[in-house]
């Protein structure tokens, strides 16, 4: 039986944890940016869940979980390693090579969206109208956001355009694999799933780290990159991760997925403080319309009440 998380301490532990997980998301992408400076892409990538993966092993092995998953669970598990690892974080980091963190940050706050829109296609969860206008006000704003308020054909030219361009289609990719991970989420276990899909990513993305020879940029980076790239993995990817799913397990998913709501802020303040970055006055308002169109999408439609 689930517990209730009104006042009880494990709960507001949890959700602590939880907490905790969206600021080291919100962080991440102004580490990526940093890391980005000394190490492509690739290499990136392919460190950072690889560290993220021995640790989240290392997790579930000391609570006496299995790691290997069912043989008939392998194929859903390489579908989420492929869209949710491989695809999704390539174009992350190829699209913040050209944008800036805070942009990417007031972005990412459409997976929300994104994810009750493919939960009512293929899962046949309600979609009221509060949702269209959620939907609606949110695409205004991330238009918003990449165009910075200039509209034409030309700006898909601009570097920071395609850069934003593929940080939108990552928002889609994320959607595509909370949905397509749904029921493997629900019969291994999130943090078990999780783990599992992000070993096969990792495998994925092996070749090609391989023939890029990532392993030769670590003998030129700097502390301030072994510290990006250390956070980026033990943090982000494997404390991240199982705090995120602990408080999944215990308490309701709409009251731990609200606090995604701060991941923009997060990314926002770090960028300013970390990066130096400037937001502009446009860029701004559309991340704040893209919070508003999440805030509609998760609203709850009104119970009406019997006339009698």
């Amino acid at each position: 039986m689930m517990p209730h998380d009104s006042g009880g301490r494990p709960a507001r532990g949890l959700l602590l944890g939880a907490l905790l997980a969206v600021v080291f998301w919100g962080i991440s992408f102004v580490a990526t940016k940093a890391a980005l400076r000394e190490v492509p892409p690739v290499a990136l990538i392919f460190t950072r869940f690889t560290i993220g993966s021995a640790l989240l092993a290392t997790i579930l092995a000391s609570r006496g979980e299995r790691l290997l998953p069912p043989l008939d669970s392998l194929l859903p598990l390489a579908a989420m390693g492929f869209v949710g690892i491989f695809v999704h974080q390539m174009l992350q980091a190829y699209g913040l090579t050209m944008t800036t963190a805070a942009n990417t940050g007031w972005l990412i706050g459409l997976i929300p969206i994104w994810s009750a829109l493919l939960s009512a296609i293929f899962l046949g969860e309600r979609f009221p109208c509060s949702r269209v206008a959620g939907l609606a006000v949110g695409c205004a704003g991330a238009l918003l956001v990449v165009t910075r308020g200039e509209l034409g054909a030309h700006l898909i030219a601009l570097p920071a355009t395609r850069g934003d361009l593929l940080i939108l289609a990552s928002t889609l990719t994320w959607a595509i694999y909370t949905v397509l991970g749904h029921g493997t989420l629900r019969a291994l276990g999130p943090a078990r799933a999780s783990a599992g899909a992000m070993m096969l990513g990792c495998a994925m993305l092996a070749p090609f780290y391989v023939r890029s020879g990532g392993w030769r940029h670590y003998e030129g980076l700097s502390a301030q990159g072994w510290i990006a790239m250390l956070f980026l993995g033990i943090c982000c990817s494997g404390l991240g991760y199982f705090f995120w799913y602990a408080a999944l397990e215990k308490i309701e998913a709409s009251r731990v997925a609200s606090l995604l709501y701060l991941e923009p802020l997060v990314t926002l303040g770090a960028a300013v403080t970390l990066l130096g970055e400037t937001v502009r006055p446009t860029v701004a308002a559309g991340g704040l319309l893209v919070l508003a169109g999440v805030a509609l999408v998760q609203r709850r439609p009104a119970v009406r009440r019997g006339a009698g």
